[in-house]
C-alpha cells in the first residue's frame, strides 16, 4: 500500500516548519513501513510505503496527521506570542 498526502499553506516558512517537525519520523519507522516528508516552497508532502497489515497503514496516516495538526497548532500559538 502507499500513499502520498500533500498540505499547502500560505508560506513557505510554515510549510518547512511543519515538515521538520515530522521528519523524524523518516528515520524510526519498523520494518516494512516507510515515511518520507519533505517540502517545496509552500507544500508538504509525505509519502508513505506500507507491506504490513492494513490497519498499520491507517494508523500511520492518523499518527502522521495527528502530528501535523500539533504542529500547526504550536506554530499559531508561537505566531500569537511574537
Amino acid at each position: 500500500m502507499e500513499a502520498e498526502i500533500i498540505l499547502d499553506y500560505e508560506e513557505a516558512e510554515i510549510a518547512e516548519a511543519v515538515a521538520k517537525a515530522v521528519s523524524p519520523d523518516n528515520f524510526k519507522t519498523p520494518r516494512g513501513l516507510s515515511i518520507k516528508t519533505t517540502w517545496r516552497k509552500e507544500k508538504v508532502l509525505t509519502k508513505i510505503k506500507c507491506k504490513r497489515k492494513l490497519s498499520t497503514f491507517i494508523a500511520t496516516i492518523d499518527d502522521l496527521l495527528f502530528c501535523i495538526s500539533t504542529a500547526e497548532k504550536t506554530l499559531r500559538i508561537a505566531k500569537k506570542l511574537k
